[in-house]
């Protein structure tokens, strides 16, 4: 995996691939405001988020079927 970096002004933006645009609304501080446009079938996550979700998966996918007996109706 590469590591790019790009300086960007209020108002500029870039692309990633052909359909995703970031673009930057604000800056105060350290703090850095910014707006993605993407189609709605692409997942955006904060990192944060993304992990605990890497995570609880990683959970589900050891659960055995035993632990889910009454959980699921059976036939």
């Amino acid at each position: 995996m590469i590591l790019l970096v790009i300086s960007r002004k209020i108002g500029e933006s870039f692309m990633i691939g052909d359909d995703i645009e970031v673009k930057i609304l604000k800056m105060e501080g350290t703090e850095v405001k910014i707006g993605i446009s993407a189609p709605l079938h692409v997942k955006i996550y904060r990192s944060e988020i993304y992990q605990k979700i890497v995570q609880e998966n990683k959970i589900a996918a050891q659960t055995s079927i035993e632990n889910l007996k009454g959980v699921i109706p059976s036939d």
